[in-house]
């Protein structure tokens, strides 16, 4: 709820109507009318001439921006330009890019921050369900008696929800709380079991839970009869197995062997194994566990457990993935906007799917590659071989939130042969903007209207209610500009885009169209629609259905339990994987495999990185607003005392972090937050000291391509 005076926002409240969120904020939202007048918002086009920022016109940078693309797609193919874009954008912004790049001009090479944040959720859904996105609600936080948080820094990182969870658990005696996290964050003020693993050596404790839960006969035998699979990787292919083999499996992973291997003493495991079982469960976890190189398999083993319990399906069941950013699930994931995907639940791979873009798009068939493009890391990597020439970057700051960040921040900005073509926009200066060629002002949240999609398939509106400052524009029409750009210059079919989409309206009936008939149907939210409700959770197919609380089930009540794809011939609270192979969700035997950088004798520290209540990822909105700036002015890195002792290191001495790949100079925290042997810096400040990216390690999950900047070797020492 906004107040706007002047024509200017000047306050911000929850709005206590909203079924998901009741009327509650975090801290960083109450400061957005501030962050949205910051004095330094970037008002003008820039391009970059003799090394320096000059202010040009729109027409003048567009026209740079659309000759040097369709420059390099003439000369070495669409396969040298690239797009990366945004969890923060809004659906419409990231299903056009999508469409300009793939349908368009040709290439796959479409990739999102989303790769950083949720890209192994995704493969845990996929991998285990058939499909994307959870299959639960924020409602069912008002029907479980047991939170599993795994990973989560909940109270700092999504404060509404921890609230929620608190409140729920204030309102009812029994209901319990498991940590699963190395460091204690305050999440574990309200826990009742915290266990503590050595920073990536927290799948042992995953099967040893499940080891507990069959050993002691409280796994669900029908529900696993009825609805799942077992399946094990054998040289390189899933192989079906046994319920009996993964019994067998497990015998590896009792409490003592998980003890060795993590840390984590054998009687809380058996402890939280037991709690999870009695249920109702829900768990969340988010960037702890995803930004793994094992980060899917951690998901599995996630679902692993609620699979063997039947916690699946029924309020205050549900396992259920928080995402990173606002957008991030119905702008990237949804849209298909990474580089192996396509809209709404289809893939690059598949011919059919193929086709069935092309015909939506308009495009000249056999213009969508079969090829995925590259990975965000690939990505990259190619800028620094000269291999991309061109790149527009929407609405996200790589120059600071990659890993291994120097490596990457020479790719785009060094001074050399062949240097590639950087297209940047955003809202404020950043350590991104500052590496372009060309800078484009966007308008911001609450300056336009489209829509976000949330953790819970929830699809919501938001009206443009303020205008831009000086010439900034949404990211929608600078798309549309740039498709014309294109157009014009013959590396994209004359009309593509022009001809049929015109405004961010246009678009969105073309996604509804797009998903009909498919899992994520939303048919039923027209523009009308959503402008009167406050939200609706796909599917919804017709404009009559009020969305879908809960996917595969049918529920009690025969409209509100189920979603339309789950079929409706099925008895009260049956369950059918209809996306998956059989019907049958898995239940996956992956190995406890450790971290790719683990603690050693010249490295002898595990350095994670994560956020603070006051920030959010790089800072760029809420360092704008003073207050929240005041609250951590600058970075600090948490020290275990027992560590600190040993390096002779005191509050507030400056830190030299050295990793392979680079260092930075912190200042120490010395506090019992982080186990000993880890040490803990969040990533929020920019300044060149504390860009602690340098050091993180750029490894990747094999499957879903995300970098495990949670975990990697460093040395410490008094600087």
């Amino acid at each position: 709820m906004l107040g706007i005076r002047d024509k200017r926002l000047v306050a911000l409240r929850g709005d206590p109507k909203h079924p998901t969120t009741k009327g509650l904020v975090c801290a960083k939202s109450l400061f957005l009318p501030k962050i949205v007048h910051a004095p330094d918002r970037l008002k003008h086009p820039m391009i970059r001439k003799n090394g320096k920022f000059v202010r040009a016109s729109w027409d003048e940078a567009m026209q740079l921006v659309g000759e040097k693309f369709a420059e390099s797609i003439k000369k070495h193919g669409p396969d040298s330009v690239a797009y990366y874009g945004s969890g923060q954008a809004l659906s419409e912004e990231s299903y056009l890019a999508n469409r300009i790049f793939k349908g368009g001009i040709g290439t796959n090479n479409v990739e999102g921050n989303p790769r950083l944040c949720m890209a192994s959720a995704v493969g845990g859904y996929v991998s285990t369900f058939g499909k994307d996105e959870p299959m639960g609600c924020y409602d069912d936080i008002d029907h479980a008696k047991v939170f599993f948080l795994v990973g989560s820094n909940t109270a700092e990182c999504h404060p509404v929800i921890f609230d929620q969870i608190l409140a729920r658990k204030e309102a009812h005696n029994d209901v319990l709380v498991i940590v699963c996290d190395p460091r204690k964050s305050p999440v574990t003020s309200i826990a009742d079991i915290h266990l503590d693993p050595v920073p990536g050596f927290d799948l042992a404790v995953f099967h040893a839970m499940a080891h507990v839960i069959i050993k002691e006969k409280k796994h669900d035998p029908d529900f696993i009869a009825k609805q799942c699979q077992f399946k094990i990787v054998e040289n390189g292919k899933p192989k079906k197995v046994s319920f009996e083999d993964y019994v067998k499996f497990l015998d590896q992973y009792s409490p003592a062997q998980a003890e060795l291997i993590s840390g984590v003493p054998a009687e809380k495991i058996e402890e939280a194994a037991r709690l999870f079982a009695n249920g109702p469960t829900m768990t969340f976890w988010t960037m702890g566990l995803n930004q793994r190189t094992r980060g899917v398999w951690a998901n599995n083993l996630m679902h692993n457990l609620h699979l063997i319990t039947g916690q699946i399906g029924k309020p205050g069941m549900t396992p259920f993935s928080l995402t990173g950013q606002p957008n991030a699930c119905g702008g990237v994931r949804d849209t298909g906007s990474l580089c192996h995907i396509l809209p709404y639940g289809r893939v690059v791979k598949k011919a059919k799917h193929r086709k069935e873009m092309e015909k939506i798009w308009g495009s000249k068939p056999g213009t969508i590659q079969p090829k995925p493009g590259k990975n965000t890391i690939e990505m990259f990597r190619a800028l620094g071989r000269n291999e991309i020439k061109a790149m527009l970057i929407l609405t996200t700051n790589p120059g600071q939130s990659l890993p291994n960040l120097s490596r990457y921040r020479d790719a785009m900005g060094k001074e050399r042969s062949g240097k590639p073509f950087i297209v940047v926009l955003d809202i404020f200066p950043t350590r991104t903007t500052e590496l372009a060629d060309v800078i484009l002002p966007a308008a911001m949240w609450s300056e336009k209207s489209g829509v976000f999609g949330m953790s819970e398939r929830r699809y919501q509106y938001q009206p443009a209610l303020v205008t831009p400052p000086g010439e900034s524009r949404s990211d929608l029409d600078v798309l549309l500009d740039f498709a014309k750009q294109m157009e014009d210059r013959g590396v994209m079919p004359r009309g593509y885009v022009s001809s049929k989409l015109k405004n961010s309206d246009d678009v969105w009936n073309e996604m509804r169209l797009a998903s009909k008939n498919t899992a994520y149907d939303f048919m039923g939210m027209t523009r009308e629609r959503l402008k009167k409700e406050r939200g609706i959770r796909w599917p919804a197919p017709t404009v009559d259905h009020p969305g879908t609380a809960r996917r595969f089930v049918k529920g009690e009540d025969p409209i509100l339990d189920h979603g339309p794809y789950a079929d409706n011939s099925l008895n009260e609270g049956d369950i059918k994987f209809y996306a998956a192979k059989d019907y049958r969700a898995t239940v996956w035997l992956r190995p406890a495999l450790g971290p790719a950088e683990p603690a050693d004798k010249e490295y002898p520290y595990i350095l994670s990185t994560g956020r603070v209540l006051e920030h959010w990822h790089t800072g760029t909105m809420t360092m704008r607003a003073p207050e929240l700036k005041r609250a951590y002015p600058e970075a600090y890195v948490e020290i275990h005392p027992a560590d600190a002792k040993k390096l002779g290191l005191r509050n507030r001495d400056m830190v030299r972090i050295t990793s392979r790949r680079g260092e930075a100079l912190i200042q120490a925290r010395i506090t019992t937050m982080p186990r000993e042997g880890m040490v803990f810096v969040p990533w929020c400040w920019d300044d060149t000291n504390s860009l602690i990216n340098r050091v993180t390690i750029d490894a990747y999950d094999p499957g879903s391509k995300q970098p495990e900047f949670k975990i990697c070797a460093v040395k410490l020492a008094k600087a």
